[in-house]
């Protein structure tokens, strides 16, 4: 049987609250499921919460708030802050797309999560209502 996690798009008001919305839809209060966009990748690849049988989607409710919660103002955010911290050969790349995130160019963080979870789990993975 298909496990179904629910992402409730209502408490979704920024990256930080994202990985906390998931983290508990698949492991409970306290739950970790990523905390950046490759640890997420790499979640969804199975081992942490999900079936061993990668028999799941994720149900995104409300996912037009939280579209706008994940939208270019919080991308340029999170980009900038792994600018900060990156190594001194992805810095520049990484403050070009803060740029245009800022600029409301290029996808958002909520676009990437999407992106992420169809990548891995196929486009029936994800159900956006």
């Amino acid at each position: 049987m298909t496990a179904t996690y629910v992402i409730e798009g209502s408490r979704i008001t920024g990256p930080d609250s994202f990985w906390t919305v998931v983290g508990e839809a698949v492991n409970g209060p306290g739950g970790y499921f990523g905390r950046n966009l490759d640890a997420f990748a790499d979640c969804l690849s199975g081992g942490m919460g999900t079936p061993d049988d990668g028999d799941f989607v994720f149900e995104w409710r409300d996912h037009a708030l939280s579209a706008r919660a994940l939208g270019h103002a919080a991308t340029a955010r999170y980009l900038e802050r792994l600018a900060a911290r990156a190594h001194e050969s992805n810095r520049g790349r990484l403050r070009e797309e803060c740029a245009r995130a800022a600029a409301g160019l290029g996808p958002t963080l909520f676009d990437r999560l999407v992106e992420i979870i169809r990548d891995r789990l196929g486009a029936d993975g994800l159900r956006l209502l």
